[in-house]
């Protein structure tokens, strides 16, 4: 049985935070593979504006390269309207394979509002990696996996790794205020996000 992960999101930028969730991620569920799909319209969260999906498609691979048996993917960019992802794991399921899917907090918490959540929890184990220190999250945690166990037959399981606070939204403003961003986003990230001028980043004449 191959062991495949599976670890969606915007990605405008990936960040340092993305990539130490991938890497335990992959350690803890002994994934055989991890595909990386950036979302291309994903119904939770809006994409920041002026970003192609080609953009936020190159800076994952830039993020990610390097990272064995880490695949990142285009099928949900190179599939029209909104990216659902029990459509993603419909694609990716097989009699041979174990779906494991990663996601945050606010995520995982929010599982049966996602499009077809009995398909979702069917397909998949979802996987969570906590992104704060917020202890006030932590009765709700365990009220919401509790309930998912009891009307999806199916334990979310909790990646243990140190809280990374950093968010793509965090860096975007770094970005656009001139601040540096360097301890937060790969080299290659931060080379391709200032020779592209993304986020408001300054331009070699100085303007924006």
């Amino acid at each position: 049985m191959t062991r495949i992960g599976i670890y969606g999101g915007t990605f405008s930028p990936p960040h340092n935070g993305h990539l130490a969730a991938a890497k335990a991620f992959m350690e803890q569920m002994w994934l055989d593979f991890l595909f990386v799909i950036p979302a291309a319209v994903p119904p939770h969260k809006e994409v920041e504006q002026g970003i192609s999906a080609a953009h936020r498609f190159r800076m994952a691979q830039l993020a990610f390269q390097g990272m064995e048996g880490v695949y990142v993917s285009d099928m949900e960019l190179q599939r029209q309207g909104k990216s659902y992802t029990v459509d993603t794991l419909r694609e990716l399921s097989g009699d041979d394979r174990r779906l494991f899917l990663l996601c945050g907090t606010d995520m995982m918490l929010t599982l049966d509002e996602w499009h077809e959540p009995e398909e979702l929890f069917r397909l998949c184990y979802p996987v969570y990696a906590r992104r704060e220190k917020d202890a006030v999250l932590d009765a709700q945690i365990i009220q919401k996996i509790a309930h998912y166990q009891e009307k999806y037959g199916k334990i979310v399981r909790k990646i243990q790794m140190e809280p990374v606070e950093i968010s793509s939204t965090m860096i975007r403003k770094k970005i656009a205020n001139g601040e540096p961003v360097s301890n937060w986003i790969p080299p290659l990230v931060e080379q391709y996000i200032f020779d592209n001028h993304l986020y408001g980043s300054e331009r070699e004449d100085g303007k924006q």
